[in-house]
């Protein structure tokens, strides 16, 4: 670009216009300002930029502009939204792959289970858990809902003025990409497997899909059975229907809820020989690690000071079930009520 001390504001609007339409950029207006001017979100890159524009009056993108450099966003903080305590799987695996975020839980344990509710009221409650967390200042939105991103991602993305991220197509990427025979299982929550989300992304892959509904599964983790004989009969027993008929030559087992991660090694034991299994918690994380351009680390300081939970119901039941979810004691929750 042109010396700035010397360029017209209307010459670096059509050159960043013609950068912007070579790279596939979108600029969206953040909330704040900064110095004279306005900082724009850039999507469209590998990783999450800001650029800053400062100074002279532009009309053309209706902001100030003379001087433009990009800042990498390290450190970014991320929203991760679920009904309940299953997203803390992924939360978990974020915290393992993205080590350096800052992260803003919110579990909507109030109004759980949302897969009993209509797809209306799910993306009623998704977007006004979307809105909280902006408004806490997330610069990243991860929906760690199975049901939620189901049934209503769209709404949730077109409602967020952030990138959003769901569970569902990093789930099907990663599935998709260690199948071997082109043939997939999908487990999942009865409101996930009903909305065939998984069916229609993998698909989308040339990946044919068995998607198996397991309504027992997600109470017996929450009991803290997820050793007992009782979850491993049962896992048995769907996995066995699962793998029956057309799919017994499905090499992937895809857990499509993010209970079931606690029921890893249960669900290895039980699957057939050979069967690969892939974890959407996890494949959410690498998606968003690769999403930010980061690269993984030690964990372990980045846990404790860097991530705060909100609440809509009852503080000490979260803080003593979801100890099982994320492995490590929690604290610095606070209790939120959303307005219905």
């Amino acid at each position: 670009m042109r010396d700035h001390a010397t360029a017209q504001p209307l010459d670096y609007a059509i050159e960043c216009s013609k950068i912007a339409r070579s790279l596939g950029i979108v600029f969206q207006p953040l909330p704040e300002g900064c110095i004279e001017g306005r900082i724009l979100r850039l999507g469209g890159f590998s990783g999450l930029f800001n650029q800053i524009f400062v100074s002279t009056q532009c009309n053309v993108f209706h902001t100030k502009l003379v001087y433009t450099r990009l800042v990498r966003f390290a450190g970014a903080k991320i929203g991760v939204f679920d009904s309940g305590f299953g997203g803390l799987t992924v939360l978990k695996a974020l915290l393992e792959f993205v080590p350096d975020a800052e992260y803003l839980y919110f579990g909507d344990t109030a109004r759980l289970p949302y897969g009993s509710k209509s797809v209306e009221t799910v993306a009623r409650y998704a977007c006004e858990a979307a809105q909280y967390l902006e408004q806490q200042g997330a610069e990243l939105l991860v929906i760690a809902c199975n049901t939620a991103t189901a049934l209503a991602f769209e709404q949730i993305k077109n409602s967020a003025s952030v990138e959003v991220v769901g569970v569902i197509e990093p789930g099907a990427e990663r599935a998709a990409a260690s199948s071997r025979s082109g043939k997939v299982v999908v487990i999942g929550t009865e409101a996930t497997t009903c909305s065939h989300a998984y069916r229609h992304a993998l698909a989308a892959r040339q990946i044919e899909a068995h998607e198996k509904a397991c309504p027992l599964l997600v109470p017996l983790v929450e009991e803290g059975w997820v050793n007992h004989p009782v979850t491993e009969e049962i896992a048995r027993i769907y996995l066995n229907e699962a793998f029956s008929d057309a799919f017994r030559s499905a090499d992937v087992l895809l857990l499509g809820c993010t209970h079931y991660p606690l029921l890893r090694p249960v669900l290895q034991r039980v699957a057939p020989p050979g069967v690969t299994l892939v974890d959407s918690a996890e494949s959410t994380a690498l998606a968003v690690r690769e999403l930010l351009s980061s690269n993984s680390g030690n964990a372990s300081d980045a846990k404790k000071d860097r991530v705060r939970f909100f609440v809509t119901d009852s503080v000490e039941k979260f803080r003593r079930l979801g100890r099982l979810f994320l492995g490590q004691d929690i604290s610095n929750i606070t209790h939120v009520d959303l307005k219905e």
